[in-house]
Formats: structure tokens, sequence, C-alpha cells
């Protein structure tokens, strides 16, 4: 409830401009409280609470600062459940991942977009300029984000109907990478804060954008490391050595390290868990600068679809894409004694 201040009386109080943006962006008056709308929605207290609380929004006493909007979402949110659609804790998790996912997609457009696009105008303010700014871009953004999350949605079904049977629906066999800057310690102590930010906002957009561009799919972001995902071996290859390739020949950023593995993965509100992943955090830690580092099952991988000797062979004259060179042995905390394998390029020095 960011811009009203719930006061003791349960009215509520505020900045005049702000209170108009939030009128403007919910485009209803509020005139509920919780207790109301659940009520209007036909659902009880404790499960309206539970929606609202995994939607991300903070719990509101009985002030009247629900709308409309409010009303139909919870009503929409019951209604799957009570046509048998979606279980009570499949419909929580939907309200937490949508509401945990445009949480941050806000954030990110009022910190950077928005910030930029409202520098103080000769003979305005910066606030006399934002309320006609956000009537203008509202709906664009809106219309832009529905045929977004459509395509995504349409690219998401298709791989997930691929699947042979339905437990790989859930626990699927997936290529997983981290790429991980080396010494961003060392640079957060130099750097200043501004230089810090784009650095790794160049980082994470060249990363974002080599991965979709290749195939393969960003799972997230953590300032210096990125984790992705792609459906084959050799997909998730071409990404690693292409970051390793264009980060080197940009003299603004540090070195890189890539780790990879292939396995099941447990998928989870866009996320990926298990051994995999944690196989793949692994190698990246012990991969050389400017390197990336495979494991077995990965090398495997690679070798039955034709993209690389198998491990052990002798390349020859074969039209692989790339090259495997067997590293040391050495213990993985958690993961037991493991054998990684340096991937490069067939015929590179």
């Amino acid at each position: 409830m960011a811009p009203r201040e719930i006061e003791e009386n349960g009215e509520e109080s505020g900045d005049p401009l702000a209170l108009r943006l939030e009128a403007l962006i919910l485009g209803a008056e509020r005139r509920y409280t919780p207790f109301q709308a659940a009520r209007a929605a036909g659902v009880s207290m404790d499960l309206a609470s539970r929606f609202w609380r995994a939607m991300g929004f903070a719990d509101i006493g009985q002030a009247k600062a629900l709308t409309e909007a409010d009303v139909l979402a919870l009503r929409r949110l019951a209604g799957l459940v009570e046509a048998g659609l979606l279980s009570e804790p499949m419909a929580v998790q939907v309200a937490r991942s949508t509401g945990q996912t445009t949480a941050r997609l806000a954030d990110w457009q009022i910190d950077s977009f928005l910030e930029g696009l409202t520098e103080p105008q000769e003979g305005m303010t910066r606030t006399e300029i934002t309320y006609p700014l956000v009537e203008l871009l509202l709906p664009e953004l809106e219309e832009f984000l529905v045929y977004v999350w459509r395509r995504q949605l349409a690219a998401a079904t298709g791989r997930v109907v691929q699947a042979q049977d339905d437990a790989e629906m859930v626990d699927r066999r997936l290529a997983v990478g981290f790429a991980d800057l080396v010494g961003f310690t060392r640079l957060t102590r130099r750097l200043e804060e501004e230089e810090l930010g784009e650095l790794v906002e160049a980082f994470e957009t060249t990363a974002a954008d080599l991965v979709a561009a290749h195939g393969g799919r960003l799972i997230k972001t953590l300032g210096d490391e990125v984790l992705y995902a792609a459906d084959d071996a050799g997909t998730a290859a071409e990404i690693g050595l292409r970051l390793i390739e264009t980060l080197t020949n940009d003299e603004t950023m540090p070195e890189l390290r890539v780790g990879m593995a292939f396995g099941t993965v447990t998928t989870r509100m866009g996320d990926v868990f298990g051994t995999t992943v944690n196989l793949a955090s692994r190698l990246t830690s012990i991969a050389p600068k400017d390197a990336v580092l495979v494991d077995g099952a990965f090398a495997e991988e690679l070798a039955r679809s034709g993209d690389a000797a198998k491990p052990g062979e002798d390349d020859g004259a074969g039209e692989h894409r790339f090259a495997l060179q067997p590293m040391w042995q050495r213990p993985v905390r958690g993961l037991g004694v493991v054998e990684p394998w340096l991937l490069g390029r067939r015929g590179a020095p």
C-alpha cells in the first residue's frame, strides 16, 4: 500500500501526487477493507489473506485500501480452485510467482526506466512531468507486458509438452551453466558505485542477449554471476564459449569462469534445483580464468550428439564442434570426487 499511509483510525494519508498516481495506475477507487473484499469475492478471510501475502503485499488491517480489481482477482483465484483446475496450494503458488516476478519488473521500471524519462524539463519540474508521462506510458507498457508473457508462455509450454513422460515434465534432463566474473569482490572496493552498477548491467545484458540468441534460457542473475539452462549440451556449450569469447574481447570486463553440468533438474517457479545445478556451481568456482569446465555427464552428452569426440578417444578428423580435455580429479564439497573436462572449440589453439 506504498503511497498511502494507514493511520490509526483507518484513514489514509499521503503525498497528493503519489495518491493521484496510485489512482491512475490502479484505475479504480479504493472502497473495500480486506474483510469486505473477501466477502464480496465469496472467499474466507484466511484464504484471501494467504493470496494477498503470496502476491507480496503487506497486511493493512481494516483500512479501505482495496478496489474492485482486488475483489475480482480473489474471485478468479478461488474460482480456479472451486472448478478443480488448481489445488489451493497451487493457486497460492501462482499468486506468489506472479507477485515476485512483477514486483521485480515494477521496481526496475521505476528505478531505471521512468527515472531516466522524468529528468526535469525547462519550465517543468520532475513532479509536474511524472503524471502525464505515466498516463501515456501505462497502456502501452500493459499491452507489451501481456504480449511478452504470452510469447514466453507459448515457448515454455512447447518445451514441456515435448517431454517423453509425465515425470520428465517436472524433473527434466537439462544442461545448466553458471558464468561468474573473476575478482568481483575486489572490484566492489575499487570502483565507484555508479561504475560498478554500469559494469554489472553490461555483464547481465551481454549474458542475457547471448543466452537468448543461441537458444538457452536465462534463469537468474546474481550481480557478478548468471545462471542459464538449455535443453541440450551442445546449445549450452556454445553459449558458454561465446560468453568467454565476447567478454575476453571487452577490455572493460574482468575475466570470466564458466561451469556446466548435465543431468536431472527440478524446476520450480522459474528456478532450477538439484545436484546438477550444485555441480555446475562448484565447477564454476574451480574453473581457470576465461575457461569453461564441464562434468563427465556433459562431456558424454556432447559425444552422444556428435558435437565432440567421446571422452578418452582421439578426435581424429571428425566433424565435431567442440574439443574436450580431461582435467585433474578432485574432491568437491558435498559431491564427492569429480573429473572435470576443459571445453574448447575444435581446432582452437
